[in-house]
């Protein structure tokens, strides 16, 4: 059997919640094809090897009992990476890097397309180069608003009105997202955000339904069953995603138009491919209730796996259980490991 590394926690304002898609990833795995081997990385960035219960994991307490571990001998225990780290350090192409240095395949997309879909101000810069539809919005670095407050608030007011929203560019989860009413809510959010992140992008405020479509694959991508969030806030926060107690509803598949479908298959597909993404990601998207029109909001590469997660639900959705998802998403790693080595050989 095949010894897998679920690498989970890490230095991320998500570090709680990648623990929950950590033990959940965990109890679904076919243990008759795969050996988990459980390395937790704590918030200051310790390696460590956990030998013990998931619940542990879940609830954190796993480090009591884990053992020191050094990054570099990943390959030793273990013969293929699946990073269940959200945030940074897991989605942004960093700990995918290391993967690549160390020569271990892995889940999930490479260097270039965590860190371009992870980058909310990139992202947007590459869809709107694929000519994808997607809401109007403001982006800059933190310096710019320091030097100028007024004038990043001015154009953001003449550009975009209110309401918007205010978010870091490169944190997941809905963290540091706020919605202006007025300037002075316009201030307290960049104040909160540029804390959190240098780069922010401030986007419009549109009337719209939040769907969501799960995709996997490497050069030729699969679409699942779209969902509907219908949050219990006033959007879809990070409390409303993951410690609400089932108050934020998840609607599958979504009650939307064949033609509304058929767009929000189109253009994930197109928006993977053009940011270089591979294994899996969730694609999330607005429709606006007035006009119906579809727009990309953004690309997840490692969405959540906790029970609450739309992921997995989609593609159970489309009949494809979790184990068996798993299991897809480990062959898509081999499938770009060795595509790679191949073209490599050709190079000599």
């Amino acid at each position: 059997m095949k010894k897998i590394g679920i690498i989970f926690g890490g230095k991320s304002t998500e570090h709680e919640v990648s623990q929950m898609s950590a033990a959940s990833v965990l109890r679904a795995i076919d243990k008759k094809k795969f050996t988990p081997v459980t390395i937790g990385i704590t918030k200051t960035g310790e390696w460590k090897l956990f030998e013990g219960d998931y619940d542990k994991i879940e609830n954190g307490e796993w480090e009591k009992s884990a053992k020191p571990f050094r990054p570099s001998d990943l390959k030793n225990v273990c013969e293929f990476a699946f990073p269940v780290l959200h945030g940074l350090n897991g989605e942004d192409g960093t700990i995918q890097g290391l993967f690549e240095m160390l020569d271990i395949p892995y889940a999930g997309c490479g260097v270039a397309g965590s860190a371009s879909t992870m980058d909310k101000g990139i992202a947007r810069d590459i869809f709107r180069c694929a000519g994808l539809p997607m809401c109007k919005h403001v982006a800059f670095i933190s310096a710019d608003f320091n030097d100028d407050p007024d004038g990043i608030m001015d154009r953001i007011e003449r550009e975009l009105g209110y309401p918007c929203f205010v978010k870091p560019s490169n944190m997941g989860s809905s963290v540091g997202i706020s919605k202006a009413h007025d300037r002075a809510e316009l201030k307290k959010g960049l104040e909160e955000a540029i804390r959190i992140d240098r780069r922010i992008v401030v986007e419009e405020a549109v009337d719209a339904r939040e769907v969501e479509i799960a995709v996997i694959g490497n050069d030729y991508p699969e679409t699942a069953a779209i969902g509907e969030i219908l949050p219990s806030d006033e959007f879809y926060t990070y409390h409303s995603k993951y410690f609400d107690n089932g108050e934020t509803k998840l609607v599958i598949p979504a009650d939307i138009t064949d033609e509304q479908r058929a767009e929000i298959q189109r253009i994930a597909k197109i928006a993977y491919k053009a940011c270089d993404c591979s294994g899996l990601s969730r694609v999330d998207f607005f429709i606006d209730r007035k006009t119906g029109k579809v727009l990309l909001n953004e690309i997840n590469t490692i969405p959540g796996f906790t029970a609450f997660s739309m992921f997995s639900l989609l593609w159970a959705e489309a009949g494809v259980p979790y184990p068996e998802l798993i299991e897809r998403i480990v062959n898509y790693g081999y499938e770009r490991y060795n595509a790679k080595a191949e073209r490599f050989a050709n190079w000599f």
